[in-house]
């Protein structure tokens, strides 16, 4: 049984379609990208998906349980737990205590509760500055904070918006590093990310999305050639230039 199961999800605000019979699968241990050009609705089904949004169709079913409706803590506490495209760190605590508050999630048991957030400190490379103030991180150390803050929490399911954007190059494989360490450790990944270079290496199955609905779905090295994709990506002239230029390329 996979661990989610998007089927058919449909979410408006008033006449506008946000997403349209969304449907995909995500197996235990799968690290998912999902793409697509920016309107596409990535965020609007990531919110559905956890709980901040009801959705007007359709299911979503995690570890079997149809979790549409759900408020987001019932959604964290079953073990689907999303980070924000804008990070929004408790910025006057220190980043210990900013990882402790979602620890206490899952262990309600301070000692414990502690031994756990510095492990997850660890795992996620802030011991080195977990006791400075977290309004005074640059953003790539606040976006590992954010990542830091819903490990804490226990999760099967890391659903990671845009946590790779604005950062450095050395900066992003320090993340996608991050990533493929914390799947070896059992956790399953859905990303949305703009950052091409980063997600297609990590990634074992790509989900593409324009206007709200799923046009393509596979393995990067399929969705980098589809032609509908690289459509809603760069335009139809630029699909036709390619097109031609493969024409020409079978012709020689």
């Amino acid at each position: 049984m996979p661990l989610l199961e998007v089927h058919n999800v449909t979410k408006k605000f008033g006449s506008l379609m946000a997403n349209h019979d969304v449907s995909f699968n995500i197996g235990e241990g799968e690290i998912v990208g999902l793409i697509g050009p920016n309107g596409a609705g990535k965020t609007t089904l990531f919110n559905c998906i956890s709980g901040l949004y009801k959705v007007n169709e359709g299911k979503v079913l995690f570890k079997g349980i149809d979790i549409a409706g759900f408020p987001p803590y019932r959604v964290a506490k079953l073990g689907a737990v999303r980070t924000f495209q804008i990070v929004h760190p408790l910025k006057d605590m220190t980043v210990f205590d900013n990882v402790l508050i979602g620890t206490y999630l899952r262990e309600p048991n301070s000692e414990k509760a502690r031994q756990i957030t510095e492990k997850c400190i660890e795992k996620s490379y802030l011991s080195e500055v977990k006791n400075k103030r977290a309004g005074d991180l640059t953003i790539g150390l606040k976006k590992r904070l954010e990542l830091a803050r819903a490990l804490a929490t226990g999760p099967k399911l890391l659903m990671l918006d845009e946590s790779m954007a604005g950062l450095t190059s050395t900066e992003v494989k320090e993340s996608v590093e991050l990533v493929k360490n914390l799947r070896d450790t059992g956790i399953t990944f859905l990303i949305v990310e703009h950052v091409m270079e980063a997600i297609m290496p990590i990634a074992d199955k790509v989900v593409v999305l324009d206007g709200g609905v799923r046009i393509a779905e596979g393995k990067p090295e399929e969705i980098i050639k589809n032609e509908q994709v690289i459509e809603a990506y760069f335009g139809k002239k630029y699909s036709k230039k390619l097109q031609a230029a493969k024409g020409v390329e079978k012709s020689v």
